[in-house]
């Protein structure tokens, strides 16, 4: 049986550490404010002057996983490309990310599922191996936020939570009798809860696709309703953890290590007090990183890798989050 199992990762931030105390310095806030509400220190940003796109970012956490895989460039088969915060409106960052890897015709496909696009990415790459159209595929989740965000007083709920960052993951199909790789994912959408979290500008929609009026009432910038947020995440992340473990056949002492999207640390100690996870099983690093959304969670598995906690043949994790869509979903994934 053809099995999904990762091969590699890596992960790259930009040189530009942004502390909370920085931020302070900007907009009316404090370190203190921004820790107890979020659980977040610091984040990395992009150079003031720009010029750095989310395939930029890619392009070098790609170049660390394609190493730890043994792979060439010319080895993938496929890339996928999850970003909310694409380099230019269009062509795709996928596209933009594969000319800078120096390949020539190599499919590209950029999902926008925005906080899970790491989990609907890592399906579809399942998916497509499982399907025999493609054995080699580099999962990508990255973002540039600080370049998108209000900045001043009247975006502080948002701003202080966003990093920039990318992380990739090589994986590949290997025949095997061996129960590992990808073994469930469970994925969900819920559009009637859109208007909670989104960008709305510019957008097709509209005759004008932004306005000198939309931009005085701040509508191209993220907004955020932090509580009903809130309130969804801990109610329905416990629910598809639980329908993941059920989809494949596992119990919550099964699992080795849970890796939450990093949204807000609030959140993960909800979900893992719900849930009843030691803090020995669940990884966080919101408080280095903030919230890089598409890139959080290959960036927590790779940090957790790095420091030698999970990656051992047959260890189990879950991956699991919610974002903007809504949408969010669980995958779970034993090492081979």
């Amino acid at each position: 049986m053809k099995r999904t199992v990762i091969k590699g990762t890596g992960r790259y931030v930009p040189p530009r550490l942004v502390t909370n105390d920085d931020l302070a310095k900007i907009i009316d806030t404090t370190d203190e404010w921004i820790e107890q509400r979020t659980g977040i220190k610091q984040r990395y940003w992009i150079p003031e002057e720009g010029n750095v796109g989310a395939s930029d970012l890619a392009l070098e956490a790609t170049k660390i996983a394609l190493g730890r895989a043994g792979w060439k460039p010319e080895d993938i088969d496929l890339i996928i490309f999850a970003t909310l915060s694409p380099d230019i409106y269009f062509p795709g960052s996928g596209c933009l990310l594969q000319h800078k890897l120096g390949l020539d015709t190599t499919p590209a496909l950029d999902i926008r599922q925005q906080c899970t696009g790491f989990l609907y990415g890592l399906t579809t790459a399942d998916a497509y191996i499982k399907s025999g159209y493609a054995n080699r595929v580099l999962v990508v989740g990255a973002e540039v936020h600080s370049s998108g965000l209000d900045i001043t007083d009247r975006g502080r709920d948002v701003a202080v939570l966003f990093g920039d960052g990318a992380a990739v993951v090589c994986v590949e199909g290997v025949e095997t009798d061996a129960n590992v790789g990808v073994l469930t994912s469970k994925l969900h959408s819920q559009g009637k809860n859109a208007d909670i979290l989104m960008l709305e500008a510019p957008a097709s929609k509209y005759s004008e696709r932004i306005t000198i009026e939309m931009i005085e009432q701040a509508r191209h910038y993220p907004k955020m309703e932090g509580k009903a947020v809130f309130k969804l995440a801990v109610r329905i992340l416990p629910e598809v953890a639980q329908e993941a473990l059920a989809g494949a056949g596992l119990k919550i002492e099964d699992i080795d290590m849970f890796f939450p999207h990093q949204a807000n640390l609030r959140i993960n100690q909800f979900f893992q007090k719900t849930m009843g996870i030691p803090d020995e099983k669940i990884f966080n690093n919101i408080q280095k990183y903030g919230n890089t959304t598409a890139a959080s969670i290959p960036l927590a598995l790779d940090d957790a890798m790095e420091q030698g906690l999970i990656g051992k043949s047959g260890d189990t994790v879950m991956f699991i989050g919610l974002g903007a869509g809504m949408t969010w979903g669980a995958v779970i994934y034993r090492f081979q």
